[in-house]
């Protein structure tokens, strides 16, 4: 065996043995039920419940807000709601967006994707929620460097213990969250993506007689100098970057996608008229209704990490004096990610009827397949697509960690540029290994960040709910 193969094999019984509690799943009717997905599922109902459906009837307010209608000068923060947005974006707009979806159809049928939706909805509530507390909790870590700021689960879920008399339970748990965030950010955020990246570019450069094919460090190579130009930089950089990312691969996405649907307007209605149909009629049978809807909010939760945590880290940095007002900005994230991108992604493959007589559960290979029946040259277009959403969660991810990091060792200059090359190698070995069992042993860890986060919210939960209350009687919204 390769070295990487005896890695692989050698991380097995650890990678599997975490996956089994993270991931511990009760079979019900034929369906194994993951304790997690319900867990996530849970806290984004009960935040939208009790707020008041704050996703419904502040939707509007929130866009205001985020195109700067209530900011004033001079305001805290290092970058503005923008780009505190788009870079928490960038983290979650990428392979679960095209792949995920896929993975949705094929293994839920259409009915899947009217799950999807409603599950992208609940967690826009959970998302304010974290945003919001987020930019509460958040501080100035390093005096002699003022103008830096943390924020993010660590803080809030330490003072949401210390409120009820359990502070050094607080103490453990936001440790724990911040190693669990470091996992997260180098194995799903950076090896992850490396290797996604690398496989599509094979994929449309002729497969294994590709030029590519074994020379994947050389990609690697090109993605760690690209990474390393802009987390060099820091937040401002990483923002900046992302501010011009996102909304250009978001943009170029769903126009190849608009076009496919215009392409083929004639079965739009039918198959909305599909979706719904398969999601809750009794002709689609108790099973089929069933293992739609758990496809649906597992590849939601996959899709927008609503509860996870992750984006309240970088909403933390925002430029704002009102907590709640940033939450607005941070609950538009799943309408944006879920609602409308795998959205339209869920439309391309249902509309063009691609996703009938499959092998099975598929992935990107049937996303790209669906636009190709219209749009023959799209295999290239969705390689870039790849590479800029691999790219972007890889700077937001790298964030993500750093934070966790400075979290455990304090605000050290040294030790955040060990990181940063440490992050950059693991692109490298990302893109030119098969490592799957740290791959899925980082993936497990990341979504151990929603049991400390969650558990958190819900103890923050009336205080929230009073703040928002002051927020609205300050701004005079209806």
């Amino acid at each position: 065996m390769s070295i990487d193969e005896q890695i692989n094999e050698a991380f097995k019984p650890i990678s599997d043995a975490v996956s089994s509690v993270i991931f511990y799943a009760e079979p019900v009717t034929g369906y194994d039920i993951k304790l997690i997905l319900v867990w996530l599922a849970a806290a984004s109902i009960f935040m939208t419940v009790y707020l008041g459906f704050i996703n419904l009837r502040y939707f509007g307010h929130s866009i205001n807000v985020l195109r700067g209608k209530y900011d004033k000068k001079g305001e805290d923060g290092q970058i503005n709601r923008f780009q505190a947005l788009t870079t928490s974006l960038s983290g979650t707009v990428g392979l679960g967006n095209i792949a995920g979806v896929a993975v949705a159809v094929s293994a839920g049928g259409p009915g899947a994707v009217f799950w999807l939706v409603i599950m992208g909805l609940f967690g826009m509530s959970a998302k304010f929620a974290e945003a919001a507390l987020g930019v509460k909790y958040r501080i100035h870590p390093d005096p002699e460097r003022p103008e830096i700021i943390s924020g993010g689960p660590m803080y809030y879920i330490k003072a949401a213990f210390e409120k009820i008399k359990m502070k050094r339970l607080g103490s453990v748990l936001a440790v724990l969250f911040a190693i669990f965030c470091i996992g997260g950010a180098i194995g799903a955020g950076n090896m992850f993506q490396a290797n996604q990246a690398f496989q599509q570019l094979v994929n449309v450069s002729g497969g294994e007689a590709s030029y590519f094919s074994d020379k994947g460090w050389m990609v690697g190579l090109l993605l760690s100098v690209l990474v390393g130009a802009v987390i060099i930089g820091g937040l401002k950089s990483i923002a900046a970057v992302a501010s011009r990312i996102v909304p250009f691969m978001g943009g170029l996405y769903l126009l190849a996608g608009i076009v496919v649907i215009i392409m083929n307007i004639h079965n739009l209605i039918p198959s909305l008229v599909m979706i719904v149909q398969m999601a809750l009629t009794p002709e689609a049978g108790f099973g089929a209704i069933l293992g739609a809807l758990l496809i649906g909010v597992q590849r939601a939760a996959f899709s927008n990490e609503a509860g996870i945590g992750s984006a309240a880290i970088v909403h933390a940095a925002a430029q704002t004096d009102k907590p709640i007002s940033q939450g607005f900005v941070g609950m538009l994230g799943p309408f944006i990610d879920t609602i409308v991108i795998c959205m339209v992604t869920a439309l391309v493959i249902v509309i063009t009827g691609a996703y009938e007589g499959g092998a099975g559960m598929e992935g990107v290979s049937l996303t790209s397949r669906a636009f190709e029946s219209s749009i023959p040259w799209f295999p290239y277009v969705l390689a870039l697509t790849v590479f800029l959403f691999a790219y972007s969660t890889m700077i937001a991810w790298f964030y993500y960690g750093l934070k966790s990091l400075t979290y455990l060792t304090g605000s050290k200059p040294a030790i955040e540029m060990g990181y940063k090359i440490f992050f950059c190698l693991c692109v490298v070995i990302g893109a030119s290994s098969a490592l799957d069992n740290i791959i899925g042993f980082s993936d497990a860890i990341l979504f151990a960040m929603a049991i400390p986060n969650i558990m958190a919210l819900y103890l923050l939960a009336p205080e929230l709910k009073r703040d928002l209350k002051e927020y609205v009687k300050s701004i005079e919204i209806k």
